[in-house]
C-alpha cells in the first residue's frame, strides 16, 4: 500500500491538536491507515546515501509514514489526510465542494485538434483561483502529482499531470498532436530552446525522466498544449514548459491532464483540486474549464457532481455482524466522509463525493461502516457451517492421494509470459484461449497460463541439479476466454504431475493417472463406454508422438499424459527425460 510522508508538526497543527505516538496510532487503527515508520528527513537522506549516523538532533523534524489503502487517493497528501482525520473525529463538517458560478461564455477553453485521438486522446482541466501557497503547501502539491503518478496515472502510461501558472499564459489553449521536429520550447529548469526530438536524447541521461521517453518516444507524433499565443504549456507525458512553472508567488492555478483512461483522469484531477482548493481565496471553489472537441462535443470539468447510492441496512449489519439502526449507520458513515440518510423504505441513501471514487459497491460503504464502527468492537461469533465447496474437498482428496504417491506439491506463478505459454511447449496461440494482461509489467507477466504445465518444468528446470528421481504436482486454477461468461473468461481447476529421471516412463505418468481415478471412484473401461474412464492415442505437440495419450471420463476428454518431447524439455534447459500429466479437476465431479 503507498505510503505518505508527512511531517508531524504540520500534521498536528492542521489536526489543530498534538497527539502522542501511541494516541496517534490509535486514532490512524481506528481510521484504517497505519503508523508505519517515524523517522526524520535527515535520517532518510542517510539512510539512502548507506550512511550508519544514527544520531538525532533534536531540532530535525520529525516525519510521520502513514500507509494508506490503495484505492484512498485522496489520502496521498496531508490535506486530504488531515481533512480525512478531523471528519472523522467530529470535528469538522465533510466539506462541500462547488464549481464557480460563471458563465459557459466566460469559461476557459481547452480546444483539442483531432490528431491527439492517436496518442492521448483526453484531456481535462481546472483552475484554482487566489490560491496562497506556504513552502509547506506547495512541496505538498508536487508531492501529491508524484505519488499520483506512481499510483493511479500508471507512471504516466495513464495519465499525465501539469500544473502551471495561470497568470503568465493567455487563454483559450490547444490540445494537438504535432511531429516532434515541429515543436520547440524551453522545458522546465532548462534555460535553452528544445525540439521535442532533441529532447528525447536530452533525457535518456536524466534519472528520472528517461523512465517515460518510452510512452510516446516512437510515435509520429507528439502530444503538446499550446496558449493562444503559442507558448507550450507542457509536452505531456514527459515535461511542463519553464514559462508557465508554478512558483511558491502563483496564485491562480491552471491544471491539465492528458490521459488514455479518461475515467482515470477524471479522478487525477478531481483529487488534486478538491485537496488543494482549501488553499483558495474561496475555500472548496474550483472553477470549471470546458474541454471542445473537433467534433463539436464539448465538457465541461472537474465533475464534482455527488451520485446516490441506494445501500440495504440488513445488508450492512449482516455482512459485519452487527446490528445497528439506520440513524447509527448514518453517523458512521458521515464520519467516513459518506453524507447518509435514511431513505423512505428504511434503507440508507449514500451521496458519494468527488474524493471518494473508490466507492463503486455497496460493499465499499459497509466496510467503511465497519471502519468507523470499530473492528475490534465487532462481537466476535462462529459461522453457522463451515462446509467446503465440493471443489475444495475433491482437491484436497486428490492431493492427498498424490503426496502418499512420493509426490511433493509445487505453487508456481498464475501469470506468465507468452513465449513459455505457447512457443516453449512447441504450441501454437490462435487467440482463443489466452488472456492477456494489458499493459504488463514485464515480459514474464503478458498474460493468465493457459497450462500447468509451464510452470511445473520450469521449476523442473530451476532445480535441475536436484537428486532424482523429482517429483512433483500442482493443483491450481488456469484462465481461458469463454464469450458465455460476463467477464469473458473462466477459471479452471487444473491438476498436474510430473516425474523426472533416468527411468522416467510412460507407465509410470499412466500409473499415477489410474491412482488418482481410482481414488475418485472412477473405473477403467473400455473404449466408447462412457460409464468410467479410458485413454487413448492423443497428438499434443508437447509430447513425444506416440508416447502420449487423452484421459476420457465419462465421454470428455479431461487431460492427457505422456512422455514431454525434448525439445520441450531442451526450451526449459532439463537434461533429464521426463513424464507429465495434466487433467481437469473439474471434470471428476
Amino acid at each position: 500500500m503507498p505510503t505518505v510522508s508527512v511531517g508531524r508538526d504540520r500534521l498536528f497543527e492542521a489536526l489543530g491538536r498534538a497527539y502522542t505516538q501511541e494516541e496517534f496510532e490509535e486514532v490512524c487503527f481506528s481510521f484504517g491507515i497505519e503508523l508505519d515508520d517515524v523517522t526524520t528527513e535527515k535520517a532518510i537522506i542517510r539512510k539512502e546515501k548507506h550512511l550508519d549516523d544514527d544520531a538525532v538532533d533534536e531540532d530535525e523534524e520529525v516525519i510521520y509514514k502513514i500507509e494508506v489503502p490503495a484505492n484512498r487517493y485522496d489520502l496521498l497528501c496531508l490535506e486530504g489526510l488531515a481533512q480525512a482525520l478531523r471528519v472523522f473525529s467530529r470535528e469538522e463538517e465533510v466539506p462541500t465542494y462547488k464549481l464557480a458560478n460563471i458563465s459557459k461564455e466566460s469559461m476557459i477553453k481547452m480546444h483539442v485538434k483531432p490528431e491527439t485521438s492517436s496518442i492521448r486522446p483526453h484531456v481535462v482541466c481546472a483552475v484554482l483561483r487566489g490560491v496562497t501557497f506556504t513552502e509547506a503547501s506547495y512541496n505538498s502539491f508536487i508531492d501529491l502529482q508524484d505519488k499520483l503518478h506512481q499510483n493511479i496515472c500508471r507512471r504516466r502510461t495513464l495519465v499525465a499531470i501539469g500544473t502551471h501558472d495561470l497568470d503568465t499564459l493567455q487563454a483559450p489553449f490547444t490540445y494537438e498532436a504535432l511531429p516532434p521536429s515541429s515543436i520547440n520550447f524551453v522545458p522546465l529548469k532548462q534555460a535553452k530552446n528544445f525540439r521535442a526530438d532533441e529532447l528525447m536524447e536530452f533525457y535518456r541521461s536524466d534519472l528520472k525522466l528517461k523512465k517515460f521517453l518510452h510512452i510516446i518516444e516512437n510515435s509520429p507524433v507528439f502530444p503538446v498544449l499550446y496558449d493562444n499565443n503559442r507558448t507550450v504549456l507542457s509536452l505531456p507525458p514527459i515535461i511542463n514548459g519553464a514559462h508557465s512553472a508554478i512558483t511558491l508567488k502563483a496564485k491562480n492555478v491552471f491544471i491539465e491532464c492528458t490521459a488514455t483512461d479518461l475515467t482515470k483522469a477524471k479522478i487525477v484531477l478531481n483529487t488534486i483540486v478538491t485537496a488543494f482548493s482549501a488553499y483558495c481565496e474561496r475555500k472548496f471553489e474550483i472553477e470549471p474549464v470546458e474541454v471542445v472537441y473537433s467534433d463539436g462535443k464539448s465538457y465541461i470539468y472537474p465533475d464534482l457532481s455527488i451520485y446516490n447510492m441506494d445501500v440495504s441496512l440488513p445488508y450492512v449489519n449482516g455482512t459485519i455482524g452487527i446490528s445497528l439502526e439506520a440513524e447509527e449507520v448514518t453517523d458512521l458513515l458521515n464520519r467516513m466522509q459518506l453524507r447518509a440518510e435514511q431513505s423512505v423504505s428504511g434503507d440508507i441513501t449514500v451521496f458519494v463525493p468527488p474524493t471518494r471514487s473508490d466507492i463503486l459497491h455497496p460493499c465499499d460503504v459497509m466496510e467503511d461502516v465497519a471502519i468507523a464502527y470499530g473492528y475490534n468492537n465487532i462481537p466476535k461469533r462462529k459461522p453457522a457451517s463451515l462446509k467446503p465447496l465440493a471443489l475444495n474437498e475433491l482437491t484436497d482428496r486428490i492431493k492427498l492421494e498424490i503426496a502418499m504417491d512420493g509426490f511433493t506439491e509445487v505453487l508456481t506463478f498464475i501469470l506468465g509470459s507468452w513465449r513459455e505459454n505457447f512457443a516453449m511447449l512447441n504450441r501454437k496461440d490462435d487467440k482463443s484461449k489466452a488472456v492477456v494482461v494489458g499493459n504488463p509489467r514485464s515480459s514474464d507477466f503478458e498474460l493468465v497460463r493457459t497450462s500447468l504445465m509451464p510452470g511445473v518444468l520450469k521449476t523442473v528446470g530451476h532445480n535441475k541439479d536436484h537428486p532424482k528421481p523429482m517429483k512433483i504436482f500442482e493443483v491450481g486454477d488456469i484462465a481461458l476466454l469463454d464469450e458465455k461468461k460476463d467477464v469473458g473468461a473462466t477459471n479452471r481447476r487444473q491438476l498436474a504431475a510430473l516425474f523426472c529421471g533416468a527411468s522416467s516412463g510412460f507407465e509410470l505418468i499412466h500409473g499415477l493417472v489410474d491412482r488418482v481415478m481410482e481414488a475418485i471412484g472412477a473405473a477403467f473401461v473400455p473404449i466408447g463406454d462412457d460409464s468410467g474412464y479410458f485413454i487413448k492415442p492423443s497428438d499434443e505437440p508437447e509430447f513425444l508422438p506416440r508416447r502420449q495419450a487423452s484421459i476420457i471420463y465419462e465421454g470428455k476428454n479431461i487431460g492427457t499424459f505422456g512422455i514431454v518431447h525434448p525439445e520441450v524439455l531442451n526450451n526449459f534447459d532439463i537434461p533429464d527425460p521426463c513424464s507429465f500429466v495434466e487433467l481437469n479437476i473439474e471434470s471428476l465431479l
